[in-house]
């Protein structure tokens, strides 16, 4: 990895002025993206919104809900043409930062069972799988997939 070639990156509250960004991002990532609705619920609802920018280039972001000694990670994506860089864990870093601001204890998330990339960067981290949801998310020709869930003490 070229320091040289990466850009310079800073994080900055994901706005709805970021949304048209953000949507493209979801429906190049995944099959099943957010809809607008999901982050502008997540907006109105005083959420954790991050937004990882390089310049004017939106490489990532995260959505996190507080709750009583802990935060919920929602969604954490990194936009596939800069996948595979570091950029997932440093908003990882900042989350935790975050949560611990909060005086969180524990960081939880779900992640399809099919998302073994995404899994190992969490277990990488720190993350340990504690449990199953079962037919969580959405899957292909009306289907559900699995969701396991993921915790993180601070």
């Amino acid at each position: 990895m070229n320091a040289v070639s990466r850009p310079e990156v800073r994080l900055e509250p994901l706005t709805e002025a970021l949304l048209d960004d953000v949507l493209r991002i979801e429906n190049n990532a995944y099959a099943h993206p957010w809809t607008r609705g999901n982050f502008a619920d997540c907006l109105k609802s005083g959420y954790q919104l991050l937004a990882l920018m390089g310049g004017d280039t939106l490489i990532g972001y995260f959505v996190a809900m507080e709750g009583v000694e802990e935060v919920h990670l929602l969604n954490i994506t990194v936009a596939p043409g800069f996948q595979g860089q570091g950029y997932g864990v440093l908003m990882l870093d900042a989350l935790s930062v975050w949560a611990r601001s909060r005086h969180a204890q524990w960081l939880w998330l779900e992640v399809r069972v099919s998302n073994t990339r995404a899994m190992q960067v969490y277990e990488r981290y720190g993350f340990r799988p504690v449990g199953e949801r079962k037919n969580y998310y959405p899957a292909d020709h009306g289907q559900r997939e699995h969701a396991v869930v993921m915790s993180l003490k601070l």
